[in-house]
């Protein structure tokens, strides 16, 4: 099992719906969480620790997680998606784009 972890700002967007979409794949664990210390569900050091890949939204959410959880970081893959934060939960345009930055990320070979 894989532990992937997406992370937005407030967790009420973008990381929620990345969590809905891919939550179901097989051979994937899969959960999300916001930057902010108001979010719906706050990164915390044990989760950014359970991850082993990290997808955030944009490039300054990147530098945070970096400078926020640096002790915590270590064998982690971090990767942007650079998507904006212009999408409502499970808008149809944003789940296409989730699903095109990351259809072969989930994809078991």
């Amino acid at each position: 099992m894989k532990n992937i972890l997406f992370i937005c700002s407030q967790n009420k967007l973008r990381s929620p719906t990345a969590e809905t979409i891919f939550s179901d794949k097989e051979g994937f664990d899969v959960l999300s969480a916001g930057l902010n210390n108001d979010a719906e569900i706050p990164l915390t050091k044990e989760l950014v620790e359970w991850a082993e890949t990290i997808f955030v939204m944009e490039k300054s959410q990147k530098n945070k997680l970096q400078k926020k959880f640096r002790k915590s970081l270590n064998k982690q893959r971090v990767i942007c998606l650079d998507i904006p934060d212009d999408y409502e939960y499970m808008q149809p345009e944003l789940v296409t784009i989730f699903n095109s930055k990351l259809d072969n990320f989930f994809k078991i070979k």
